[in-house]
């Protein structure tokens, strides 16, 4: 008895260890790579994003910035206060929020005022709290009031198509020109250019995202996740323990700035 009471535990640690091995495998497995491709200084307030030219979008002391190998060009509206945030995911249409005054300015790619979007002077008025660009003519925007997040067509002025009432604080809002993510405190929705609800995952302790080809990359504390759009588990991406102070994607690289310097990494996704 006591010789196979010793064979058994002996076993059960063999296959305790196979086990340990095996799920180790499986979530190294489920980890996605970023590879340090370089690091530079930069001093910027906020940055908004690299664009696949190199170019730098950010904003210092409330003035929009856009900079190229040669040249740096701005916009500045003191009448407007402080520019709560900016998007150029459309460098041709990129959208500036002023949130003080509920309004939305939209440059073109040498940041001529293009359109501004007073919603305190609609006809129907509308309290902004988050914005970010979609297709054609049209803006995500939360409408805070109501609870709803709407297309909104900036030529026309008009509302193209909106959500139900979402029923938790929002954190976050990004798209491109066929989706918009919002992330609440409670779950992430995933919406249609018709307003249509395709998607809605729990949230798990998320702060902000970010999108990459319908995909979404996850701030959880001071670590990145990875959410493919044909999935409901998100995978960490292995990255040295920095400072996400913000982070984006542009194509499979991802920038990570930490207010003093800004890291480029090579995302491994498969």
């Amino acid at each position: 008895m006591w010789f196979d009471f010793c064979t058994f535990q002996s076993n059960m640690k063999y296959v305790i260890f196979i086990l340990f091995l095996f799920s180790y495998s499986i979530l190294a497995q489920e980890s996605v790579e970023a590879s340090l491709v370089k690091k530079l200084n930069l001093d910027v307030e906020t940055l908004v994003s690299v664009d696949n030219f190199g170019t730098t979008y950010y904003i210092n002391n409330n003035v929009f910035n856009k900079q190229d190998v040669n040249t740096t060009i701005t916009y500045n509206n003191l009448q407007l206060g402080n520019l709560y945030s900016a998007n150029a995911f459309n460098p041709l249409k990129i959208n500036l929020f002023y949130k003080d005054f509920n309004t939305i300015v939209i440059l073109d790619n040498r940041l001529a005022e293009i359109f501004k979007i007073d919603f305190n002077t609609l006809d129907t008025y509308k309290n902004i709290s988050h914005v970010s660009t979609g297709h054609d003519n049209t803006l995500w925007i939360f409408n805070q009031d109501l609870q709803k997040l709407e297309l909104f067509d900036y030529k026309t002025r008009t509302t193209r198509a909106q959500t139900v009432p979402v029923q938790s604080t929002v954190l976050d809002l990004k798209s491109n020109y066929n989706y918009c993510w919002l992330l609440t405190k409670n779950y992430i929705y995933t919406y249609n250019y018709f307003g249509s609800l395709v998607k809605k995952t729990k949230n798990e302790g998320y702060t902000s995202l970010i999108e990459n080809n319908e995909n979404i990359i996850l701030k959880k504390e001071n670590t990145l996740l990875y959410l493919n759009k044909n999935s409901d588990s998100p995978r960490p991406i292995k990255t040295s323990n920095l400072l996400i102070n913000q982070f984006f994607v542009t194509n499979e690289t991802l920038y990570i700035y930490d207010n003093e310097t800004l890291y480029q990494f090579q995302l491994k996704t498969n």
